[in-house]
């Protein structure tokens, strides 16, 4: 499954309206079953923008696409300079209230999986385990040549001592973790190979064009497959490796529930979509099943 570099999406005239009902969300949970798919809106509340929402980051920033990752030195360096600087950020996000919430569900036995299209980490962080992250995570490097795994700590103490000093202030974080810079302010940054073979690192995430790992689309597949119902929360399913799990969903007969204050592609397939902030809308879901969300701190 290929991430498609698709960066806007223009929503039809015909798409069924949202609502701030919340009753749908509620019995679909009470049922039990219920696979969550989340997207980078679930992690706005956190401090983290969204791509295309209010707001959304694609209105400055264009994502590093596979393919320029790999044939461009000028770009693995402006793209590990603003990534580096991003990730101290990125590293000090605190799961909110919708994260929380998943995790609360899981725990009363109403979440039977939650796949997410974010690579933040920040559900588990949360408590919520066995998350399939369908896109990877900023939190592990792979080298290109050797296929060798590391932590992304490590990397980022590698780079903290090639560039001493290097703390240019950014414009904004986006959600992949990249940090708004100019070229003037990534400057000369230094880039360093993998320890183990000196070939090229890269973050252990799904670029805009590069293809989801085969065994994880079908691991996927096979939670849609087995679910009572899907929810959708913050996601706009513009790219096809979120939309297509809604489509393998609807076409089955599940019900499909999005939370998303904006359109989505999924409308069409979907019994409803709530258009609420998702970290109030999932607390009152948890309080009219009386389920108990934690706090920040806990």
């Amino acid at each position: 499954m290929r991430v498609r570099p698709t960066l806007s999406w223009t929503p039809a005239d015909d798409l069924p309206p949202g609502t701030t009902d919340l009753e749908p969300v509620v019995e679909a949970l009470r049922a039990g079953g219920v696979l969550v798919l989340s997207g980078a809106g679930i992690s706005t509340e956190s401090g983290i923008p969204d791509y295309r929402g209010q707001g959304g980051s694609l209105s400055r920033h264009t994502p590093m696409t596979y393919q320029e990752f790999v044939a461009e030195a000028a770009a693995r360096r402006r793209y590990w300079a603003r990534s580096h600087l991003g990730w101290r950020t990125f590293g000090r996000a605190l799961p909110n209230a919708g994260h929380r919430a998943v995790a609360a569900f899981a725990r009363h036995g109403l979440v039977s999986g939650v796949i997410t299209q974010n690579v933040d980490g920040l559900h588990q962080a949360a408590g919520s385990e066995g998350v399939v992250e369908l896109h990877g995570s900023l939190e592990r490097v792979i080298c290109l040549s050797c296929g060798t795994v590391s932590p992304r700590r490590e990397l980022a103490e590698r780079l903290e001592e090639a560039n001493p000093g290097f703390s240019p202030a950014a414009a904004g974080i986006n959600p992949d973790g990249d940090a708004d810079l100019t070229d003037e302010q990534v400057g000369d940054f230094r880039v360093v190979p993998c320890a183990v073979c000196g070939g090229t690192l890269k973050p252990d995430v799904v670029f805009f064009g590069e293809t989801v790992p085969p065994r994880r689309v079908e691991l996927c597949r096979g939670l849609v497959r087995q679910a009572s119902s899907l929810l959708v929360l913050g996601s706009s399913l513009t790219v096809m490796s979120g939309l297509r799990f809604v489509r393998l969903a609807a076409g089955a007969g599940t019900p499909v529930l999005i939370v998303n204050r904006d359109p989505t592609r999924g409308d069409r397939h979907a019994l409803t979509r709530v258009e609420l902030p998702l970290g109030p809308a999932l607390t009152t879901v948890a309080g009219r099943l009386g389920v108990t969300v934690g706090d920040a701190a806990a």
